[in-house]
């Protein structure tokens, strides 16, 4: 099912000047011709079609969507039509007008029709389908940037942060007061842009998981390139050491993902480790997978300043674990989480709603699991079924079960001492949720939050890392990925390092 935007700018517009969703609910019903179902019509507009597609595609699959969209606007003094084309059997118009502010830059004048065109199409999809969306007519993956730049840009107050949100964006009463508490939890922002943060990037796994669909090879099938890869990493890191003094930056966060990176020896993280120089408060490795975590290991990410780890369960369910293709057992996560505890490690544990065959009530025993083990930080994903991913394409049920997942585990984080500190949204998200972030006792991870309101550059080393230049005296954002394959990065070191140097210039 696809949105077509044509007629960008158009001086008329034949459609009637107003609907409302009582309008829409007493049209014809919907849905019962068959000559444009799934049809995909195409236009000239591409400045919106991409936000309000996937709008539709929070409403319908592409083969459940009973008909076609064409959107078209016209604009003039300020004044702006939008016109929804229903098409099935027959077409049924549904406009709407809305006026401009005065003298906004052709920036600010792009967001707000976008904004716009997107609620219009919010109203007239949520009648005809019966339903609202958890996150209204919002399609990002950062809700709390995007109210955060309302409020910088003196488009409402702060308080109001809320009310705008359930009002303007038909976003949930839960979902709104959910932003609310986690930018309050957002203290340690810091908008300087001579901070950044270092990212490195191990895209290697024990095993692949079903649902996963990041870039990232199995063990057993890059074994023979690991050294070669760490080689070219450790290439990539001293020349960007030279670029961070030459431009000086300061580093303030580190980050050591992928993958899981405590797939490497201790030798091999050694080997990484004792390269990376810079004196800061948050070092983070992502040890992920409790089969890779020896106390060999933790020794070395001791040594070398690592202040925060991760191992993530992602369920206490054995039989689930199987499913989904992810070697390892509890007994594994709680020997790993009690070795890290001796270390004195700051911890970041996963849980995922949503995976395969689990219901409402493994999930309440993974959450209750999790709150004896009582991490510093908690993370809760909601399943989401990307292209790469191997489950794609299988039938997701028990929708209703997952998004009561995520409630009861976010009121019950909350309820025993734990508060949200970043979130942020992926695309085929089931239920069109989200992934949450909680912290306990001031135990923030500032790269988090410095990755998903965009506030710091980041320097992103290793195959498929990206490096991020936050301009905020320009209000700009600028991305420069590497290779996504270790293959390719390895062919094309020095090609990623000149292009690096080039983009902090």
């Amino acid at each position: 099912m696809k949105i077509t935007c044509v007629n960008q700018h158009a001086r008329t517009c034949n459609g009637k000047t107003e609907c409302s969703a009582k309008d829409i609910a007493q049209s014809e019903s919907f849905g019962s011709g068959k000559a444009l179902q799934g049809q995909i019509l195409s236009g000239n507009n591409a400045d919106f079609e991409k936000d309000m597609q996937d709008l539709v595609n929070l409403f319908y699959e592409e083969e459940d969507c009973p008909f076609s969209i064409l959107h078209k606007f016209a604009l003039e003094n300020g004044v702006v039509t939008s016109t929804i084309s229903i098409l099935d059997a027959q077409e049924k118009q549904f406009s709407k007008t809305f006026q401009l502010p005065s003298g906004v830059d052709k920036l600010l004048e792009k967001s707000l029709l976008k904004r716009h065109f997107k609620n219009h199409l919010y109203e007239v999809l949520s009648v005809i389908a019966k339903k609202s969306l958890p996150w209204g007519s919002l399609t990002g993956v950062r809700p709390t940037k995007f109210a955060r730049d309302l409020v910088e840009r003196g488009e409402i107050k702060s308080h109001l942060i809320s009310e705008t949100l359930i009002r303007d964006y038909h976003v949930s009463n839960d979902k709104a007061r959910l932003v609310v508490q986690t930018l309050k939890n957002q203290k340690c922002i810091i908008k300087n842009d001579k901070l950044v943060d270092l990212f490195i990037n191990i895209p290697i796994c024990p095993t692949r998981c079903n649902y996963c669909s990041f870039i990232s090879s199995e063990f057993s099938r890059v074994k023979d390139k690991v050294e070669t890869y760490l080689d070219c990493v450790l290439k990539e890191l001293e020349a960007a050491k030279k670029m961070i003094a030459k431009n000086c930056f300061v580093v303030r966060t580190i980050y050591i993902g992928g993958g899981t990176p405590t797939v490497l020896s201790a030798q091999q993280l050694e080997r990484l480790l004792c390269q990376i120089n810079f004196p800061v408060s948050e070092f983070t490795v992502e040890c992920g997978r409790a089969d890779t975590i020896t106390r060999e290991k933790l020794e070395v990410l001791k040594k070398y300043g690592v202040t925060r780890i991760s191992i993530n369960p992602q369920t206490f369910c054995e039989a689930t674990l199987k499913r989904i293709g992810r070697k390892g057992t509890n007994k594994e996560v709680f020997d790993a989480y009690m070795l890290a505890m001796e270390f004195d490690f700051v911890v970041n544990m996963d849980i995922i709603a949503g995976l395969s065959g689990e219901r409402f009530g493994i999930f309440k025993r993974t959450v209750g699991t999790l709150l004896e083990l009582f991490p510093q930080n908690i993370t809760v994903h909601t399943l989401s079924v990307k292209n790469a991913a191997q489950i794609r394409g299988e039938e997701i049920k028990y929708v209703s079960d997952i998004t009561k997942m995520v409630d009861y585990a976010q009121k019950t984080l909350i309820e025993n001492g734990y508060k949200p500190y970043y979130m942020y949204r992926q695309k085929h998200q089931v239920g069109g949720l989200e992934n949450v972030g909680f912290y306990r006792d001031e135990h923030v991870c500032i790269f988090n939050i410095d990755s998903m309101e965009d506030t710091s550059s980041v320097v992103a080393i290793g195959a498929g890392a990206i490096s991020k230049r936050v301009m905020n005296l320009e209000n700009r954002i600028e991305r420069q990925p590497n290779c996504k394959f270790i293959e390719d990065y390895i062919s094309r070191i020095d090609e990623m390092i000149e292009k690096k140097e080039k983009f902090f210039e």
